[in-house]
């Protein structure tokens, strides 16, 4: 008995401060129901592959290998909140002038550690191999042998396959130590990351790179707002407290320097959020894309105050206010003690919604319009095939990329959307989130994997000028699609802006003249209105929305 509690007390009880964070996070992933991305990344868990639309495939596995164990939330969160211990545990490490209770203090003060920590979502493998990164540097840079080499390039390939913005620790790494160009070992190390990265970016490119597509084309805006600036900096000082995410990302900028490692954990803090700080001027930043710097901003607020001497006090009285709300939180997520106050509905109620929309199915699939989160959750939630058909209107997401269309072909299905979106009406059905209209079709077709390639592009043109764009059509199903015979698919266009979707246009060219052909033409006349828009080719199948079948054309009218 002594040896066990020794082996708590050790190092400031820094084992029983671990094992307690490990066993809160259990049961609350335990109890807490799954949030709208992580049902969805549970889906990805269930297609395996080396990419996906919106992210790498480490999210994937890690959910892959826990729900093999538990076929639950907490099998969903299992190696979450594993790695999330983890990643504690590798900071303790990485501090140079050990003071644990300071370590809890700044832990205690950041509450997004403490709830999102549970959360399965590609940041918190992030944070982690960003942690196993800058570790393996730390060794790398102390020691150049063929073991830290490899590590090093390890390390790398398991952050870009966690999430793309590794990338920028490894650049802001490599700028706070110019010298590494002299070494021929972390050329090494980069060879490997390439080699173990292949994969990934094969499948990118196989795809048509469809991540770039999304974010450098897609997900701009064509104007800048000053809101995408304020939002931001609110919320890198919450996701660094909430209260005093200020005064600890102050300390992590006035930390002293005595190292190379340490430099590159102060050139990583400033350059990244620097680097988001621009993005807000091309479209607006999540709050959460800089939580990798989590290992090297409590590293650094640590030294700063061990270093230049100054007071905790500020850590140690606030500290009972943000774990009340902590506490509060983590209570909100188990239970729906507020009903009718919308904070982050999608986390209550998921199981009753999903059986209603069931009960209506009656055994048929169920397809959701424009929405990634409703199916993935039905799913989860009922064991029953689903899917999203996302128009040309909405965002893409990956169910745009898997084949499931195929199962669904010629077969009964319940077609669910909001009111108004102009498809027949078969009835109603009241949920949490609504009344939602659906249609039940007796036989159900649609075709997101049939991609139209352009020829061009980008377009300028005159008003109402008649263009004749060739496309090259793909069959992405890698197998004879069925055909619709009652409502022939067609293809066809339509154009966006920033503020306005004007409606789309049919051809004469149906779905099947076109998968037969090698290339083909079809004339898009252009807007009457000068300015900047986005075209986009189509198919419209029965009474659906038009879907996204072609990369996004830039088109410039001119007067």
């Amino acid at each position: 008995m002594s040896a066990l509690s020794q082996f708590f007390k050790k190092d400031q009880y820094k084992n029983l401060f671990l094992l307690s964070w490990l066993i809160l996070g259990l049961l609350q992933a335990c109890f807490s129901e799954l949030w709208d991305d992580e049902a969805y990344y549970w889906v990805y868990s269930r297609h395996l592959d080396w990419g996906y639309f919106d992210h790498p495939p480490m999210i994937a596995l890690l959910i892959k290998i826990g729900y093999g164990i538990f076929h639950n939330e907490l099998g969903v969160r299992l190696l979450i909140v594993i790695v999330n211990t983890l990643t504690l545990w590798i900071t303790a490490r990485l501090i140079a002038s050990k003071d644990n209770k300071l370590f809890y203090l700044l832990i205690g003060a950041m509450g997004a550690m403490q709830i999102g920590g549970i959360l399965a979502v590609p940041d918190v493998p992030l944070i982690f191999f960003a942690a196993v990164y800058f570790w393996v540097y730390r060794n790398f840079v102390n020691e150049q042998t063929w073991k830290n080499t490899l590590l090093l390039g390890v390390s790398m390939a398991l952050m870009f396959y966690s999430k793309y913005h590794g990338v920028l620790l490894v650049f802001f790494t490599f700028l706070s130590n110019i010298n590494l160009i002299k070494v021929f070992k972390f050329y090494v190390a980069v060879i490997i990351t390439t080699i173990l990265f292949f994969p990934h970016i094969y499948w990118q490119y196989t795809h048509g790179f469809p991540s770039l597509q999304y974010h450098l084309v897609e997900r701009n805006a064509s104007s800048y707002d000053i809101s995408y600036t304020l939002d931001y900096l609110g919320g890198q000082l919450l996701l660094f407290g909430p209260l005093l995410g200020w005064l600890i990302l102050y300390y992590a900028f006035r930390s002293p320097i005595q190292n190379s490692f340490e430099r590159a954990l102060k050139f990583c803090v400033i350059g990244v959020l620097a680097f988001f700080l621009l993005s807000t001027f091309k479209g607006r930043v999540e709050a959460n894309w800089t939580v990798m710097l989590f290992t090297p901003t409590v590293i650094l607020a640590h030294q700063a105050i061990v270093r230049k001497g100054w007071s905790q006090k500020w850590l140690l009285y606030t500290l009972p206010v943000t774990l009340l709300l902590v506490l509060v939180t983590r209570v909100y997520m188990i239970w729906d003690f507020m009903p009718g106050v919308e904070i982050r509905p999608e986390i209550h109620h998921n199981k009753e919604w999903t059986s209603q929309v069931a009960a209506r199915a009656q055994g048929r699939p169920v397809v959701f319009l424009n929405s990634y989160q409703l199916p993935s959750k039905y799913m989860f939630y009922t064991g029953q095939l689903s899917y999203s058909l996302n128009s040309r209107y909405s965002r893409r997401s990956q169910y745009n990329f898997w084949d499931t269309e195929i199962q669904l072909w010629g077969k009964p299905a319940m077609i669910v959307f909001d009111p108004g979106s102009g498809i027949p009406v078969t009835d109603s059905v009241r949920t949490i989130y609504g009344v939602w209209d659906y249609d039940i079709v007796p036989a159900y077709y649609s075709y997101s994997l049939i991609q139209l390639k352009p020829a061009l592009k980008q377009i300028k043109a005159k008003r109402g000028e008649h263009i004749n764009v060739m496309l090259q059509p793909n069959n992405d199903y890698h197998q004879p699609i069925r055909l619709d015979r009652t409502n022939e698919p067609v293809l066809g266009y339509g154009f966006t802006t920033k503020d306005e979707d004007l409606p789309p246009v049919k051809s004469p060219m149906t779905l099947e003249r076109a998968v037969l052909r090698r290339l083909i033409n079809l004339e898009v006349v252009m807007p009457d209105k000068p300015g900047h828009y986005q075209l986009k080719f189509s198919v419209f199948a029965g009474d659906l929305p038009p879907t996204h079948n072609s990369p996004v054309i830039p088109v410039t009218v001119e007067q």
